[in-house]
């Protein structure tokens, strides 16, 4: 019996919930799938979110490790470049002059390999004091027979000056850097000052070659000292340098690392465009750079690598994506429809319930005027006998009586008991009069719709009045008249007034019938309101007052 009554339980709480969840499709048809759909595309985006920081947490790695990879192949070549010049250091250091021959053979027995490619080559730029420019002059003329001389003029503040005097390969590009005073020009001499004070292969800062030939490529150089010993001590003899196209020395570390699909920026000392030395791959990237630092020769540079082409998504987060918007959509349009499902099922559950309403008001009401009708027509009986001389003028007088009330149900039932216009209910009921008199009668007054019981009543009122202006007033004589207006009274009462004019006189010393007690008694007493009714020698005249009640007072039903 308990496990009974647990399963119970568990029962009605899954139609409670089942029930709860009906309600909120009935109440929210559009808000429901809405939210499941929000609901299920916040919860894709924070899982495409959680997918990408890690994808790019991986691809920074990456980054990462490549851009280790390109930092250790420039300073490899640097490093390579600078044992070079230390060993020529070394060798020139000996010598107690540089003579051309000798220092051709020293590059040609350099036997340079790939990790020298991106130089524009070795040269050697010795130290001219302000009397030894002549003699300069005179060594690279013969030298290179060319004219050449030292260039630029020496200002009065420089101390020394130290001009290219070889530069291997011997190649026209190299040719326009002959003789120039590298001394003279900042960038170059605080390089030279540096690598003078550490007697260290020291790297300038971003320069344009004299090779370039006023072009704007940017480069750089390293230089180191060579000192000759003297009776005066140590001396500085001059500098083995190597010129470098910055461009051409970061292709040239490329070529070791796959980078097709990076952006490469190299920058003197800070990242910056007026620093920049040489660039790889599109000038901008939305993707965040990684940067490193490049230790070349003692001086700092700075490397960015990022992705050439950012992917807004990557494949998984973008199927992930997908997959997510086509669960969504297809939750919302099934809620929907459960949703249109339940909305149907509530209108189809309330119009039974509405039909099962009205069957029984149909039923209550039907009885009801079932028994008002045979309680008024057992009047019209018992009135009409009291009153009625023979058994002819009984049935005449309950024949027409039963015909007026037939015609005022028939309006009611075209009507399906709902309002009635006022002057339908009387052109009913004169109809029999008005073909032969319809010069005689004059219809007047603004539409107006009343309910099933005053027109039942106003309909027997206006027959009675019919009849007795057929057989004694207005409209037995073709001179008479009459006249049916009527008009609001106010938002609930119209007042109707019956005046007949013309006709037979009226005799003084009249006989209270049937008919003026059925209007003044029934139907003033069903209207609510009494009848004021008078018999004037120039003709009889009825005012009634008749309600004008609301519709939803007596309807059975709302229309849609």
């Amino acid at each position: 019996m308990e496990a009974e009554g647990q399963g119970l339980s568990g029962l009605h709480r899954v139609f409670s919930r089942r029930a709860i969840a009906r309600r909120w499709l009935v109440q929210f048809p559009r808000a429901v799938p809405l939210a499941i759909f929000v609901l299920i595309l916040a919860g894709t985006i924070l899982t495409c979110f959680a997918i990408e920081r890690v994808e790019r947490q991986s691809e920074l790695a990456q980054l990462r490790e490549r851009a280790g990879a390109i930092t250790s192949a420039l300073e490899r070549r640097a490093n390579a470049n600078a044992s070079y010049l230390r060993a020529g250091a070394a060798l020139f250091a000996t010598l107690d002059d540089v003579p051309a021959t000798r220092f051709r053979r020293f590059v040609s027995e350099l036997r340079l390999d790939a990790d020298y490619r991106g130089a524009e080559g070795i040269g050697w730029a010795q130290r001219v004091d302000r009397n030894g420019i002549d003699a300069f002059n005179r060594q690279v003329s013969a030298e290179y027979g060319e004219g050449l001389r030292l260039h630029p003029v020496l200002s009065p503040s420089q101390p020394f000056a130290a001009p290219v005097t070889y530069l291997e390969p011997d190649t026209e590009r190299n040719h326009r850097a002959l003789g120039y005073d590298m001394y003279s020009e900042p960038v170059r001499r605080a390089a030279m000052t540096e690598a003078e004070r550490t007697a260290r292969p020291t790297a300038s800062g971003k320069v344009v070659l004299v090779q370039e030939g006023g072009g704007n490529a940017p480069g750089f150089l390293i230089y180191m000292p060579v000192f000759a010993s003297t009776d005066q001590g140590v001396r500085l003899k001059g500098y083995v340098y190597s010129a470098f196209n910055a461009g051409d020395f970061l292709s040239s570390a490329l070529t070791l690392v796959p980078s097709d699909d990076l952006a490469i920026a190299l920058f003197d000392e800070a990242p910056n465009e007026s620093s920049l030395l040489a660039r790889y791959g599109p000038a901008t990237s939305s993707n965040k750079p990684v940067r490193e630092t490049v230790m070349v020769a003692d001086h700092r540079w700075v490397l960015e690598v990022s992705r050439a082409q950012g992917v807004p998504l990557s494949r998984l987060s973008l199927a992930i994506l997908l997959a997510g918007i086509a669960v969504a959509s297809l939750l919302t349009l099934l809620t929907f429809i459960l949703s249109r499902q339940a909305q149907e099922d509530g209108a189809r559950l309330s119009w039974y319930e509405e039909q099962n309403s009205i069957r029984d008001s149909l039923t209550r009401e039907l009885n009801h005027r079932v028994k008002n009708t045979l309680a008024n027509v057992l009047s019209i009986i018992a009135l009409t006998k009291r009153q009625a001389g023979s058994l002819e003028e009984f049935s005449e007088g309950l024949e027409g009586r039963i015909r007026a009330l037939s015609a005022t149900h028939d309006l009611l039932t075209r009507s399906e008991w709902g309002t009635t216009p006022l002057n339908s209910v009387i052109e009913a009921e004169i109809s029999p009069y008005s073909q032969d008199c319809s010069s005689q009668i004059t219809l007047e007054g603004p539409d107006i719709e009343l309910a099933p019981n005053d027109a039942l009543s106003l309909g027997l009122a206006i027959h009675e009045l019919a009849t007795n202006a057929a057989k004694y007033g207005a409209l037995k004589t073709a001179e008479g008249k009459l006249s049916i207006t009527w008009a609001m009274m106010g938002n609930q009462h119209v007042k109707l007034e019956w005046v007949e004019r013309g006709g037979p006189p009226v005799s003084a010393n009249l006989t209270r019938g049937f008919g003026l007690d059925l209007i003044e008694k029934t139907v003033a007493h069903e209207l609510d309101n009494p009848v004021d009714l008078r018999f004037d020698p120039e003709g009889v005249r009825c005012t009634l007052v008749v309600p004008v009640r609301k519709p939803h007072t007596f309807n059975l039903r709302r229309r849609v």
